[in-house]
């Protein structure tokens, strides 16, 4: 099992608009496809800051998932172009990480 930390830079005035987006429409198409969404979060310090993780329980399991959500009409055709509107892309940052032994969110 891993993580995936996914930060997000998003252009100025569009905060608000991104969560929505996130909330209403991204997360709960990518949770009906199968994917874990373990939290989204705003930055309190950084205004254009949003960070999110997600869960996979293989490499496997990630790329059928990817190739559900990214490679759906739904996607490129509904939440890309409003993705491109609202986010920094040259600034996504995504991190895979593994949980230690202790961590309570194995």
């Amino acid at each position: 099992m891993f993580f995936e930390l996914r930060q997000y830079r998003i252009k100025p005035g569009q905060r608000d608009k991104w969560v929505r987006l996130m909330e209403e429409k991204i997360i709960p198409f990518q949770i009906s496809k199968g994917m874990v969404v373990i939290g989204s979060f705003v930055g309190q310090e950084e205004a254009d800051l949003y960070v999110w993780i997600r869960r996979f329980e293989s490499e496997e399991e990630r790329k059928r998932l990817y190739k559900a959500v990214y490679e759906s009409d739904y996607w490129q055709n509904e939440i890309a172009p409003q993705a491109d509107e609202m986010l920094d892309l040259e600034k996504i940052q995504i991190t895979r990480l593994e949980a230690t032994p202790r961590s309570v969110i194995r």
